[in-house]
């Protein structure tokens, strides 16, 4: 398993020293998860940070009556829950695999030896500061755009613009990520496919050139 190449891959490392990717790669843990693992709980003790390698992971909240709220699907090559470094004692968020997943943990202690570098600390805070924005971006998606529209943000969010999606989550899952009941996506995915805009089938998304042109009206 080559740490160093997914490391490179990862934007928040980008322009950290060879030295620092080194000692980096040196303190990652790799675990592998299947399906539906409870990766943290919200409130736990944070005792670490996660970089995605390969799958996808659900990151969401407890509303308080009892709904979950989903913040973010995580993709491979992201960073998540990397609150716990600082001030946040316990996660915020609870994590859970929604396929098969490879994770490289990395343990608290560890990150705040490495943050004594200040490079290293630089390239973190921006990346936290990039995260803020996205929270915010997310939290006016939701009040602003219908269910359309946050159907198409995720999926060019996720996957980019193509043509046929292999799609690793479930119809459930992705009505979650975007804010809508599963009877409102399966309304959606039945209009969208009346009009030739998009077929949902089997774990495959066949989206036309149509669909994603109508974002741009």
């Amino acid at each position: 398993m080559n740490v160093s190449w997914i490391l490179n891959q990862v934007g928040f490392f980008e322009g950290i020293s060879r030295e620092s990717k080194a000692a980096l790669s040196r303190v990652c843990m790799p675990v592998e998860r299947p399906k539906g693992t409870v990766l943290f709980h919200e409130g736990e003790p944070g005792e670490a940070m996660y970089l995605l390698a390969r799958g996808r992971v659900s990151l969401h909240k407890l509303s308080p009556d009892g709904r979950e709220v989903v913040i973010k699907v995580i993709k491979p090559g992201e960073v998540f829950a990397e609150v716990v470094v600082f001030e946040k004692k316990s996660y915020p968020v609870t994590g859970v695999s929604l396929t098969e997943v490879l994770v490289f943990k990395l343990l608290r202690r560890d990150l705040l030896a490495l943050l004594r570098q200040e490079d290293f600390r630089n390239d973190f805070i921006a990346m936290l500061l990039r995260k803020q924005r996205y929270l915010a971006d997310k939290i006016q998606q939701l009040t602003s755009q219908d269910v359309e529209q946050r159907l198409r943000a995720f999926l060019l969010e996720q996957y980019g613009e193509r043509e046929e999606i292999q799609v690793e989550i479930n119809k459930k899952q992705l009505a979650a990520a975007i804010g809508a009941s599963p009877e409102t996506l399966s309304r959606l995915l039945q209009d969208l496919k009346k009009r030739k805009c998009l077929v949902w089938k089997q774990g495959v998304i066949n989206v036309a050139p149509e669909f994603w042109e109508e974002d741009e009206e």
